[in-house]
């Protein structure tokens, strides 16, 4: 796989991220840890957890941790070969302190996660979500002092809008904190919306790590009208993180995958690559419960889109819209 550059971090990753929501459960421990043994094996460098990472087992609040512990026992040893991004903000816990962008939160759940990472520094450490309560100024003083502290490398945003990242690029001008260099949205075939804002992204150096590219498997050919939902499938197992699989989508997902099959490929490779086209983008976040996935993942970025299938990509899942231009077209 070609490296490419992670906004302007410095840092150069594979375009394949290795997702880890899942570790613990469905995906055991064991079989988490050779997940990520194989990734390195099949030349994937980058990983994504989260503080709150711990499943299927997860709720609201619940302590996470599950999914950082298990990245920290795979990587020892070899933890020079690894980009690790990890994330804070969502609720771990049911105090008023247990969740946010406050510095009292940042500043206690980045030692926490390096404990569990078992490591002394973050590559990329991800605002999870927006936080209206607390400043964007508190919340960058807060993470300026965990980069000056040697604990964070580099910085960046989890579901945020292109606004919202512009404020932070503006404020961490105004007071030489540290810039924020990527955004993970959720962004697919099927889910369009945060399209607009990769062309910013792509400007001003951030670099765009998609989750959910497969969207939940709905983009792994799995689905099919008039068939039973798969027994081992997200939608079987864990129904209320995937939207309702109705006639409408199926004929969507069809329609995709006569064009994956044009090129004699996977829908999966298929979604994939296309998401790698788009402007901005430098890395898919994938999560994996098999080997084989992961392998498929991997041959995705080497897949090529010929031209001609954008426009009827484009008339299956219609881009957001977008301003016209009356002066230049």
């Amino acid at each position: 796989m070609q490296l490419r550059r992670l906004g302007a971090s410095g840092l150069m990753v594979t375009p394949v991220c290795l997702g880890t929501m899942t570790f613990g459960s469905p995906v055991p421990e064991t079989e988490s840890i050779s997940l990520i043994h194989a990734a390195q094996d099949l030349g994937i460098n980058f990983i994504d957890t989260a503080n709150v990472y711990e499943g299927y087992k997860r709720f609201l609040g619940s302590p996470g941790g599950v999914a950082e512990a298990i990245v920290g026992k795979a990587i020892q040893g070899r933890r020079d070969r690894w980009v690790v991004a990890t994330k804070v903000g969502a609720p771990v816990g049911p105090g008023p302190q247990d969740r946010g962008l406050s510095p009292t939160h940042i500043l206690r759940e980045v030692d926490r996660s390096l404990k569990r990472l078992q490591t002394d520094y973050i590559d990329l450490y991800i605002i999870h979500w927006p936080d209206r309560q607390v400043p964007p100024e508190t919340t960058l003083a807060a993470i300026d002092q965990c980069v000056r502290q040697g604990k964070v490398r580099s910085f960046g945003a989890s579901n945020h809008s292109a606004w919202q990242m512009c404020e932070f690029r503006w404020l961490a001008d105004r007071t030489c904190g540290p810039r924020v260099v990527t955004s993970q949205v959720p962004f697919s075939l099927l889910r369009r919306e945060f399209e607009p804002d990769l062309a910013f992204c792509e400007k001003y150096g951030i670099g765009v790590t998609p989750y959910q590219a497969l969207q939940s498997g709905l983009l792994t050919g799995k689905y099919r009208p008039g068939e039973p939902l798969p027994p081992d499938s997200r939608a079987a197992e864990k129904p209320d993180w995937i939207w309702k699989v109705d006639e409408p989508l199926l004929k969507r997902l069809e329609a995709l995958r006569h064009l994956a099959d044009e090129l004699g490929t996977s829908l999966t490779r298929y979604a994939l690559a296309w998401t790698l086209t788009r402007p901005g983008i430098v890395s898919n976040i994938v999560g994996v419960k098999r080997l084989e996935q992961l392998r498929e993942a991997v041959e995705a970025a080497a897949l090529q889109i010929p031209p001609e299938h954008f426009p009827r990509i484009d008339a299956i899942c219609p881009p957001p819209w977008k301003q016209p231009d009356p002066l230049r077209g």
